[in-house]
């Protein structure tokens, strides 16, 4: 192992990382190779950690990332499966340094395993967070089964139908997720495009949705990123079950919703 074993903090956080990929897996979001993370450890490393040298030459970015000038990375690998992840999140993941000009990246350990490809779009929305003076050190994207059912209902294309249905569904939703959901209109998955207007998105809400791909979050920690998923999702499965019996839900009332604000003071 090329980083230090005695290295406690960082340890328990690839842990986490492993934890939550499970998760997805066990959850049904993650078939094949599906969803991606990528989490900020540069403060979790010791200084010798920072300076290894690289394990492949340097690979160009399509856009520079300058506020992540030398900033550390772990990131799930391309074409890695969640549930191989969770077994074993080195053997399955890359950490990456950012170059000094942000327009390049290099491999540091612990195995030369290519990032996602998905990769120039997650440091996007990291340079972006950090431009902004948001600790938002962690970037998750799965495929939650029954949230991606309802963006193939056109209603539910309008970020405040989404927001206001998921909302009214359960109290924690309103809760877990005040700045409620943005929305993005479909886009090839991957690309500089889906970023940028991810990006967009990400200046009022801490999640956001893609129209028949998945979910994006975004925080400080890991572990509450995917609670939020998995509480947005509860509200998707309450909404389709009463559907499913033959009605329409009826949804908390404006006050009931209202009322939360204060109480948990959101």
């Amino acid at each position: 192992m090329r980083l230090i074993n005695n290295n406690a903090p960082l340890t328990a956080e690839i842990a986490r990382i492993a934890e939550v990929a499970g998760y997805l897996w066990e959850r049904g979001w993650a078939e094949r190779n599906g969803g991606n993370i990528s989490v900020n450890i540069t403060s979790l490393m010791y200084e010798e950690e920072k300076e290894l040298t690289s394990l492949c030459p340097a690979i160009p970015l399509k856009e520079p990332v300058k506020a992540l000038a030398g900033e550390i990375f772990y990131v799930t690998g391309t074409g890695k499966r969640m549930r191989y992840i969770a077994k074993d999140p080195f053997a399955n993941g890359s950490i990456i340094r950012i170059s000094t000009d942000g327009c390049s990246f290099e491999i540091i350990a612990e195995e030369p395993v290519p990032p996602t490809s998905e990769l120039p779009s997650h440091l996007l929305m990291h340079n972006y967070l950090r431009e902004q003076g948001r600790d938002n050190r962690v970037v998750l994207h799965t495929h939650p089964t029954e949230i991606i059912g309802l963006t193939h209902c056109k209603p539910f294309l309008d970020a405040t139908t989404l927001t206001r249905t998921m909302w009214s569904m359960i109290p924690e939703c309103r809760i877990i997720i005040p700045k409620g959901i943005g929305m993005i209109p479909y886009e090839i998955p991957g690309t500089i495009e889906l970023a940028h207007a991810t990006i967009k998105e990400l200046a009022k809400h801490d999640m956001v949705c893609w129209e028949k791909h998945g979910v994006l979050a975004v925080g400080e920690d890991i572990i509450e990123c995917f609670d939020a998923i998995d509480t947005l999702n509860k509200s998707a499965q309450i909404y389709l079950v009463a559907r499913t019996a033959g009605f329409e839900p009826e949804g908390m009332t404006d006050k009931q919703l209202d009322d939360l604000v204060p109480t948990f003071n959101l």
